[in-house]
């Protein structure tokens, strides 16, 4: 058998992030965690999340940016426009998440760029891509649930269309700019071109409403109407968050075995030749009688003795948490996804590691987020070979900081 691999997957490649918010730095945390040389390019007074709330660096930009190194360029300069092309020059990837043409108008765009270095995989990530005719609207997590239907079909039937509580346009798009970036990468190395990649968080998100689209397909391309925690097409049950003594459970029961162990557990086996329940089918059909019978044993336990009976018993389900539980789950601390850290700014907080795991490489230790323009002086050097009086010189000039 051969000896499985040592070294991080991507040791070596050089990055140029210039994501902001979410969508960019997300694709840049995922290729930092991967052994990129990922260096977290802002402006002089730092990118927009570290202002957000003004009280300090905010978590969730804390969580982004970790095993990146930050410099600080000023890109309305022209010494900070001819920089970021030299560095491009020497860069494997340069990512960024600004609006379609922002980085023209700084002329420093894609063409610039890659006509200074063929090899550049030039990644973009935005709301509704770089063509079409909304491709200039304005793009935010919330907008773009607002018009790619996420509103439309969350929330119960009777309420107002409802966003997700999380942010899961801004990160669908980072995941698929990362996964646009690694094929092009992998291209790359048997042609030696580089390539224009780009990810719209519009069309990353639709894949994921296909069961949503299935249940309008079923009822003839009528939108169907919001249906809370119950499945998306009526299809299948029990599906749904039960109430418990002290908070609630899910369950779903997707096979027959599923069905027919959750009966034996509740005491209801009579049910079993029921011909309302007689397939998965018929018990969406019938889901309020479904219900009936299963949420009053649930609602006599408390949820995580549901979860567990249940788990002994094969049968899907999970105890509805909260962020303090998420926070602490042992698991997921013992499985090194998150962390303790003590913060020098924020104090003791928990942070994640990437998701992505490559066997025989151990995942890299956790290095906090860099300050703005932090290591400006050692990118220039390493990338460049720039003397320390010459980066002196460009903060003087106020093109780095």
């Amino acid at each position: 058998m051969a000896e499985a691999p040592t070294t991080p997957p991507l040791q070596g490649v050089k990055v140029l992030d210039l994501g902001q918010i979410y969508n960019g730095p997300y694709a840049g945390f995922l290729l930092a965690h991967g052994g990129a040389d990922v260096v977290k390019v802002e402006p002089l007074d730092g990118e927009a999340l570290r202002k957000r709330g003004g009280l300090g660096v905010p978590l969730s930009f804390a969580a982004l940016n970790t095993n990146k190194r930050g410099i600080a360029i000023n890109l309305k300069a022209d010494g900070g426009k001819k920089l970021l092309i030299d560095l491009a020059k020497e860069a494997d990837v340069l990512l960024e998440n600004f609006a379609p043409g922002a980085m023209e108008r700084l002329g420093v765009g894609a063409d610039v760029l890659m006509e200074a270095n063929p090899r550049l995989i030039y990644a973009s990530g935005t709301g509704y891509g770089l063509s079409g005719p909304d491709k200039d609207n304005l793009a935010m997590d919330l907008t773009v649930q607002a018009v790619g239907g996420v509103m439309g079909i969350n929330g119960p039937a009777d309420g107002p269309p409802l966003k997700t509580g999380l942010a899961v346009c801004d990160f669908l798009g980072g995941v698929h700019l990362y996964a646009a970036i690694a094929t092009a990468l992998y291209e790359r190395s048997v042609t030696g071109q580089g390539r224009l990649v780009e990810v719209a968080m519009q069309e990353a998100l639709y894949p994921a409403l296909a069961s949503n689209v299935a249940g309008m397909h079923n009822q003839g391309w009528k939108q169907p109407e919001r249906r809370g925690n119950r499945h998306p097409t009526g299809g299948s049950a029990p599906y749904n968050v039960y109430e418990c003594t002290d908070g609630h459970v899910a369950v779903i029961c997707v096979r027959e075995a599923h069905w027919t162990s959750l009966l034996d557990v509740i005491g209801r086996a009579d049910a079993a030749g029921d011909p309302r329940f007689a397939t998965q089918a018929l018990r969406g059909q019938n889901e309020d009688d479904v219900d009936a019978i299963v949420a009053p044993w649930i609602r006599a336990r408390s949820k995580y003795e549901v979860a567990e009976i249940f788990k002994a018993n094969r049968i899907p389900a999970a105890p509805v948490r909260d962020l303090t539980e998420v926070t602490a789950d042992p698991h997921m601390h013992a499985r090194g996804m998150l962390h303790d850290v003590d913060h020098p700014e924020m104090g003791k907080i928990v942070l994640p590691s990437s998701p992505l795991r490559f066997a025989g490489s151990e995942p890299p230790a956790l290095q906090p987020e860099p300050e703005v323009g932090e290591h400006t002086a050692a990118v220039l050097a390493d990338w460049l070979g720039m003397e320390a009086n010459d980066v002196h010189r460009m903060k003087d000039a106020g093109v780095v900081g």
